[in-house]
């Protein structure tokens, strides 16, 4: 079977070298030339683990291809799965105009029946007018079905996911289609949900959105517990016991990033507001996600004079440990702040450094600098103060005397309650995090 990814993001790369890997003859399309180039290689534009090792596997056994061509890799496909960003407009709708794009260009390519599968996050009913599009510009005489298959992948663990899945969702109109996808979907051996594509739709966003509100309550009874003198830790211990609310999802921290949960949570309440219908929950959720990610700043501002001339230790940009992604990364929130102030940041992250160079080059700003360190130990030296604002292992392994040992002044503030309050405070540091 040939199946043709379109896009070669998180979504449309992880989907395509996993296909690949089940046997089937995979062709990726992007629009970049340099990054194709790369893939071809062997190369992984992003960081995930095991993903370059299964690039180099299926680009040996001749399973995976990557091309620029979406002509040639479009039109025999027997199925085309469309990973395109749908990124936030400034309003919070989703900017669906590389769908439509991705559409036309199999529209006017295919030259056999084919089945069109969005795994992209669209709002409800996208993919009855991504049908509708598509059979608008076809300039073969072909049959095409549209289905939603919605992706549920967790960046840092992406690979794995996609192999070990807790379900795969389709949704379908019409037997044909669904019998396809349950085909392609066989040798994954995999619990399969398959319902309406409107159903399938909302499944995506009603899950992730359900995590984030579950991330925002656990910050703000973090917040609370500060007031009352209480432990977030020990609060989550006593709450994860209980099946009805789960184990995962309680870790009190500065908010949620990446590229679905700050997206998804303003789309869904867009297409709420457009409909007549207020999702309250899910407002709060964004209002609280976008406060808890500067807390700490704010604290630190309170205990400060100025930031003016201070060396400010940044641990962590990614907005989660095991991916490279800095898409809405509080740490980027706190940068900009920092910056504004006049702070002197050296920054660490195992990943993410390469990224962040995009948006915050290395040299001074209008007010401050900012520089880029190989290793954790080296942005703390001589520092007046830390933030953390990622749980990556290479973090978590600083010990407190060695907080104590390399910066000017022992002044910590953890976005990840990932040390020991009472053994940072025993070596002698000032330190700070969220609900303890």
């Amino acid at each position: 079977m040939n199946i043709a990814i379109a896009g070669t993001g998180y979504v449309g790369l992880v989907a395509g070298v996993c296909f690949a890997d089940k046997g089937y003859h995979v062709t990726c399309v992007d629009v970049d030339e340099k990054k194709v180039a790369m893939m071809k290689e062997g190369i992984s534009p992003i960081f995930e683990e095991g993903l370059e090792e299964l690039i180099k596997k299926n680009n040996q056994a001749g399973t995976l291809h990557f091309t620029t061509d979406y002509r040639e890799a479009y039109r025999f496909a027997d199925a085309i799965f469309i990973g395109v960003g749908t990124p936030e407009l400034p309003d919070g709708s989703a900017n669906l105009s590389y769908i439509a794009s991705v559409s036309r260009q199999i529209a006017e390519t295919i030259e056999k029946d084919c089945l069109v599968v969005v795994k992209s996050t669209v709002p409800v009913g996208t993919n009855d007018k991504v049908e509708q599009f598509i059979k608008d510009f076809l300039v073969n005489d072909v049959k095409v079905s549209v289905a939603s298959n919605p992706e549920f992948l967790a960046q840092g663990t992406a690979v794995h996911d996609t192999f070990n899945a807790a379900r795969i969702i389709i949704g379908t109109e019409s037997k044909e289609a669904e019998a396809l996808l349950l085909k392609i979907y066989e040798p994954f051996n995999l619990p399969i949900v398959s319902v309406k594509r409107r159903s399938a739709e909302m499944i995506k966003y009603a899950c992730n959105d359900f995590l984030a509100l579950k991330i925002s309550y656990m910050n703000e009874i973090a917040n609370l517990c500060e007031l009352v003198g209480a432990d977030i830790t020990d609060v989550a211990e006593g709450m994860r016991f209980d099946e009805r609310i789960g184990s995962r999802f309680l870790n009190a921290g500065i908010g949620f990033g990446g590229s679905c949960f700050p997206k998804d949570t303003k789309a869904l309440d867009y297409l709420a507001q457009n409909h007549g219908y207020k999702l309250k929950t899910v407002e709060a959720c964004v209002s609280v996600n976008e406060r808890q990610k500067t807390r700490l700043f704010e604290k630190a501002k309170k205990r400060m004079i100025t930031f003016d001339g201070l060396k400010v230790a940044v641990l962590g940009l990614a907005f989660k440990a095991g991916t490279d992604d800095m898409r809405e990364a509080p740490a980027a929130d706190n940068l900009r702040l920092l910056l504004a102030q006049g702070a002197d940041v050296i920054a660490y992250d195992p990943k993410a450094i390469s990224r962040a160079q995009f948006e915050f080059p290395a040299g001074s700003y209008s007010n401050g600098t900012i520089s880029y360190a190989d290793d954790p130990l080296e942005a703390l030296s001589g520092a007046n103060i830390c933030f953390i604002f990622t749980e990556w292992p290479e973090i978590i392994s600083i010990t407190p005397d060695k907080y104590k040992e390399k910066m000017h002044t022992p002044l910590v503030y953890d976005g990840r309650n990932i040390c020991d309050p009472n053994a940072m405070r025993a070596a002698g540091i000032e330190y700070y995090s969220i609900g303890r």
